[in-house]
């Protein structure tokens, strides 16, 4: 294959996981996982050394389109693609929708990206069914479309780069299921996995619900909704009036950094402990202070990356990965320094940029 991978061993693909090195210009090799065959959550996979292109042949248009940019997850993402869209030498215009309810708003967005004249869509999904149609209507006129972050469950799509979000929410739950086995002291566990109706929250539910099951944790109570601060707040506020025992708020990012003041202001820090199933410099901070226990990351910097990448192979006829995730792992107060921030966070300071010239 042209300018593409190489195998790794287990103990390089570990190496490299947990030390991993995505500084803006050289953030590559990068060990991923690559499912075969693609589209297939349930599909074996295999360790891989990723390595981009080292530059396009020509500035091809990109259009991206994420869900919103309210928390700090998605910057990641915006400042993987552009950096990456800089670093390759293609252009980029990105458009997010303002949160998982504006599905109409997301899909309106692309039609008039396409309209004006992008060679391939990178979509990171509101919805994991409600994007088909236009990425049918997209793949009809030979537009790549590549699926990034969220998952959507066209079979029309040209590539993936993801992780699963099934494993992510397992991770969260086993850490937990850790600390409570089967017969030891038992516990009670609240759940925030993010907006109803988001392929990768319906995904990391299954995978945080199957992964306590027979521990000690008792699951209390599961709360849907916005990735929004105010929104997540409000649930963690209810659960904790309705809930006074309660031992542990998991969730989404956005929900352990909301619970941690919440926490403070309540006298609850040493009562209730909280844990992250995706991972933003909120989390990193929480971690470091000994605020939040764990968060697996997925790599999201490199996953705006990877998407990039795979784009630009598509268009210029190159082989490319049709469906690849960087390796997840868990970090926690005791391995936090052996974390490499670039390959998940956007620089302190980022701001969102929506268009690379």
């Amino acid at each position: 294959m042209k300018h593409l991978i190489k195998l790794v061993t287990a103990s390089a693909a570990i190496a490299f996981v947990t030390t991993g090195g995505a500084s803006a210009e050289d953030w590559f090799p990068y060990s991923v996982e690559v499912w075969d065959p693609p589209f297939d959550m349930a599909s074996p996979r295999s360790s891989v050394d990723y390595a981009p292109l080292a530059k396009a042949s020509k500035p091809w248009d990109l259009c991206v389109s994420f869900p919103h940019m309210k928390d700090a997850y998605w910057l990641g993402v915006d400042y993987g693609v552009t950096e990456e869209a800089k670093r390759i030498g293609v252009k980029v215009n990105v458009v997010e929708a303002g949160g998982y309810t504006e599905l109409n708003k997301q899909i309106s967005q692309i039609e008039d990206c396409v309209s004006a004249g992008a060679d391939a869509v990178i979509i990171g999904a509101i919805s994991f069914d409600g994007l088909n149609n236009v990425v049918a209507e997209l793949a009809a006129k030979n537009i790549p479309v590549i699926d990034v972050i969220n998952g959507m469950s066209s079979d029309k799509l040209s590539a993936k780069s993801l992780v699963s979000f099934g494993e992510m929410g397992a991770k969260a739950g086993a850490f937990l299921a850790s600390l409570h086995p089967g017969g030891g002291t038992a516990a009670k566990v609240a759940w925030f996995p993010g907006p109803a109706g988001a392929g990768w929250v319906e995904a990391g539910n299954t995978g945080f619900q199957g992964a306590i099951e027979g521990s000690a944790l008792e699951l209390v109570d599961t709360k849907y909704g916005d990735t929004g601060k105010e929104a997540q707040a409000k649930l963690v506020e209810d659960t904790l009036e309705a809930y006074p025992d309660l031992d542990y708020i998991v969730g989404t990012a956005v929900t352990a950094e909301a619970a941690v003041p919440i926490l403070r202001a309540r006298g609850l820090t040493d009562q209730v402990k909280v844990v992250s199933y995706y991972y933003t410099p909120g989390v990193d901070q929480g971690i470091a202070r000994g605020q939040i226990l764990a968060a697996p990351t997925d790599s999201t910097v490199v996953q705006g990356r990877i998407a990039v990448d795979q784009a630009v192979r598509i268009l210029e006829g190159e082989d490319y990965l049709k469906h690849v995730g960087p390796a997840l792992y868990v970090v926690t107060e005791e391995n936090h320094g052996e974390f490499d921030p670039s390959s998940t966070l956007a620089p302190n300071g980022f701001r969102p940029v929506f268009s690379v010239q």
